[in-house]
């Protein structure tokens, strides 16, 4: 593999591009017209533009993307996250024009992307599910017996969904009819498909999540937990590794049940399984097959370049380890700043005046942003990760308190005095919170 082709912008685009540096690959950056002056456009070794601003005509534009790829020679192409890095249909047609999709099977990215077919996958593989409807509710009728016997409260959500959309709680059978409405009805607007199922909810989980490699000759091993059950509207704020609740045991027994499934599965490349836990029991919610934004925690508390890993299997390499050669050492927090309001979350985009990147021992930014950069309106508001690793979770937040300190990004308003408040407040320093916490901590000003 000699040439990448990175599908994606921003600080991905960037994360990517260094990978494929360091490995002696060079890089193709795709961009929009918003994006001519990106800094992943202006590291890599070649760029070429796809489209206006509009992703559904630039970073959607799957034509575009295989005729760069084309006029370009690249070998592969990485998807990053978001975009077209789940859209089973690009992976296929990427592969179909003789590329490398660096990421899993067109198959296993279809059985993941439909919620019901995932958890039907995962029921027969052995992983623990939340209580809920077997598949798709075929009427109002069947919500109502299946929430009966779930017993209230319940969460009806699309089954092609994500992002919190197409998602409805009832809390008795008075706000059944309601949900079932209003969440066939986002789940048709968000995704072109109406079809709904049901799961008992938690009213006190915790977001975990485990990070999976595996290779093409049968290899699976996992990178412990990450707990990112710091959420707003099911958005993710932050998220550390390793969870503050688990012990070194909950993390080995999911793991090992989990890879041996997906060896089961012959599942190849990342993966991300998503869990609510509560009083000690796992459930499994669904699985991204793609790399994640917050996969820098597990990078630093494992020592592992999950891109470098990622190209490694998709050219055919083994992955040369076992579940027994990774290693944990220590605590990682990752900070997502986005160009937002801090209180309000109104967007925030426009140029920024001043930027100035944290820095000393264990500090890490992931970011595409520079002095005089002008944040697009275009996209995700998320500007820059900031990433911090300690040897113990109370030195973690110690150093991100001081690294967010550090950190300026002028001339557009953005998270950071949220992120500020939120390692300094002694619930987030005890690790007592769950997946509904940060709603009422931001509700409460902090």
């Amino acid at each position: 593999m000699k040439k990448v082709l990175i599908a994606n912008r921003g600080e991905i685009a960037l994360r990517v591009h260094r990978a494929c540096q360091e490995m002696g690959i060079r890089t193709v950056a795709v961009h929009s017209t918003a994006d001519e002056t990106a800094m992943h456009v202006r590291l890599a070794d070649e760029s070429v533009c796809i489209g206006p601003p509009p992703a559904r005509e630039s970073y959607l534009n799957v034509a575009n993307i295989l005729s760069a790829a084309a006029i370009t020679g690249a070998d592969a192409i990485h998807p990053g996250y978001g975009f077209l890095s789940e859209n089973a249909k690009f992976a296929e047609m990427v592969e179909a024009h003789g590329f490398t999709f660096i990421g899993p099977t067109a198959d296993h990215i279809r059985m993941m992307g439909d919620k019901i077919t995932a958890k039907d996958t995962m029921r027969r593989l052995g992983v623990p599910l939340v209580p809920g409807s077997k598949g798709a509710l075929s009427s109002l009728e069947e919500a109502r017996s299946v929430a009966e016997e779930v017993m209230y409260p319940v969460l009806i959500k699309a089954a092609a969904g994500g992002g919190g959309r197409g998602m409805k709680v009832a809390r008795d059978a008075s706000e059944i009819e309601e949900a079932w409405r209003v969440a066939r009805t986002e789940a048709k607007a968000a995704f072109g498909n109406d079809e709904v199922y049901l799961e008992k909810y938690l009213d006190r989980p915790r977001h975990i999540e485990l990070q999976v490699l595996a290779d093409t000759h049968g290899n699976v091993v996992h990178f412990g937990e990450r707990d990112c059950s710091l959420q707003r509207r099911h958005q993710k704020l932050v998220e550390e590794a390793g969870s503050p609740v688990l012990t070194p045991a909950e993390r080995d027994a999911l793991g090992a049940q989990v890879t041996a499934g997906l060896r089961q599965l012959g599942y190849r490349n990342a993966g991300t399984l998503e869990f609510l836990w509560q009083d000690g029991q796992f459930a499994f919610i669904e699985m991204n097959t793609r790399l994640q934004v917050e996969h820098p925690v597990t990078e630093m508390v494992c020592g592992v370049d999950l891109v470098r890993e990622q190209i490694r299997v998709a050219a055919g390499e083994k992955l040369g380890y076992g579940q027994e050669d990774v290693r944990f050492s220590g605590h990682a927090i990752e900070c997502r700043v986005t160009a937002e309001h801090p209180v309000t979350f109104a967007p925030s985009p426009g140029r920024v005046t001043t930027y100035h990147a944290p820095g000393g021992l264990g500090v890490r930014v992931d970011s595409a942003l520079y002095s005089g950069y002008a944040v697009p309106p275009h996209y995700d508001s998320l500007v820059a990760k900031l990433i911090v690793h300690a040897p113990t979770r109370a030195q973690a937040i110690a150093r991100t308190r001081r690294a967010l300190d550090e950190m300026v990004v002028d001339g557009i308003e953005t998270t950071l005095p949220l992120h500020k408040r939120i390692m300094e407040d002694p619930e987030f320093q005890a690790g007592d919170y769950t997946i509904h916490w940060l709603e009422r901590f931001v509700g409460r000003g902090g």
